[in-house]
């Protein structure tokens, strides 16, 4: 497997390489368009948070989990399960995201799902582990695979940001679902998870642009 994505300086190096096998990469590169590690901490905590995030807003999902620490001490899977359905609903949680993470917490528990041996298996293995548990979807794979153990091939391509931004960027017609932009990320193996955050800023900056006054 590539380097993992842990220092500055594997960005950088996966960024040169797809500016190398893409010309588009290359062009957003030279318009400036410069991604940033943004790390968050592997483990059960990693992934809660990233349950927690899903289909909510920036500051929604900041507020629960606030909420959701204050009670979840240490953030570990076996204090999560000792948590009362009432307690978690009074955090914030909905009804769906209270079972993902029960179910997340007692495969850890139970020995089912190592999180710590997912760091040394290929991408597309690690995902499968992680979309075994009931409530896990393939977005929530990759954004953990991503972001907490800094897999540089993990690509979120149900992502509507990273769809809209490839948009945009390569001049499609429509925005491209998950099975058409996987098959466009294809020229960027093994890094398609710093094409990824390349498209994340990317979309940022337009939206930026968008907001702008004129």
């Amino acid at each position: 497997m590539t380097t993992l994505l842990e220092t500055d300086a594997v960005l950088k190096r996966g960024l040169g390489e797809l500016v190398l096998a893409d010309p588009i990469m290359a062009k957003l590169a030279a318009d400036g368009v410069t991604p940033h590690l943004r790390k968050r901490p592997p483990g059960f905590e990693g992934l809660a948070w990233i349950v927690v995030g899903q289909q909510v807003s920036t500051a929604s999902a900041a507020a629960i989990w606030n909420r959701l620490r204050q009670i979840l001490e240490p953030p570990r899977p076996d204090v999560f399960l000792r948590l009362s359905d009432e307690d978690l609903r009074a955090a914030g949680l909905s009804a769906g995201k209270v079972r993902t993470l029960r179910a997340l917490a007692t495969e850890i528990v139970e020995g089912s799902l190592s999180l710590d041996e997912l760091r040394n298996r290929p991408a597309e293995e690690a995902h499968g582990l992680l979309t075994r548990v009931k409530g896990i979807g393939p977005w929530t794979a990759d954004v953990y695979l991503l972001f907490c153990l800094g897999h540089p091939d993990a690509f979120p391509s149900g992502d509507l940001a990273v769809q809209e931004a490839a948009r945009l960027a390569y001049g499609l017609e429509a925005r491209p679902d998950a099975r058409t932009l996987t098959a466009l990320a294809e020229r960027w193996r093994p890094w398609r998870g710093v094409a990824a955050k390349m498209l994340w800023t990317y979309y940022r900056v337009i939206k930026s642009r968008e907001g702008a006054p004129g």
